[in-house]
C-alpha cells in the first residue's frame, strides 16, 4: 500500500505562492498512481483542485485554481507538487494528495495524505 506525506503548507499573504510536495512510498511503482490533490476549509466539504496523469502528461484543474495552481510529478523522486501562485484567502484549507489505482482527474481515490495547512492572510 503507498504511504504519502505532504509538505510545503504554511503561512503566506494574499497574492503570495507556496508549493507544495507529496512524497510517495511503498506499493507500487509511483508511475502506476494517477495523483490529485484535494482541500478541505473549515466547515466545508472536501474539494477537488488538481490532477496529474500517470506520466505527468495530463493534467486537470477546477475551475476555481485554474491559471493559479500548477501540478507536476517526478517519477524517478516519487514526488508530486502542486505549486500554487496568486493566493487568495478563499484558498484557505488543508490540502491532501491522494493516489488513485483506479483512473485520473475527478476520480475515486484510494490512498491519502495526512494533510498539509495552507492559510493565506488578507
Amino acid at each position: 500500500q503507498v504511504q504519502l506525506v505532504e509538505s510545503g503548507g504554511g503561512l503566506v499573504q494574499a497574492g503570495g505562492s507556496l508549493r507544495l510536495s507529496c512524497a510517495a512510498s511503498g506499493g507500487r511503482t509511483f508511475s502506476y498512481y494517477a495523483m490529485g490533490w484535494f482541500r478541505q476549509a473549515p466547515g466545508k466539504e472536501r474539494e477537488y483542485v488538481a490532477a496529474v496523469s500517470w506520466s505527468g502528461g495530463a493534467t486537470d484543474y477546477a475551475d476555481s485554481v485554474k491559471g493559479r495552481f500548477t501540478v507536476s510529478r517526478d517519477n524517478a523522486k516519487n514526488t508530486v507538487h502542486l505549486q500554487m501562485n496568486s493566493l487568495k484567502p478563499e484558498d484557505t484549507a488543508v490540502y491532501y494528495c491522494a493516489a488513485s489505482d483506479r483512473g485520473w482527474g475527478k476520480v475515486d481515490y484510494d490512498y491519502w495524505g495526512q494533510g498539509t495547512q495552507v492559510t493565506v492572510s488578507s
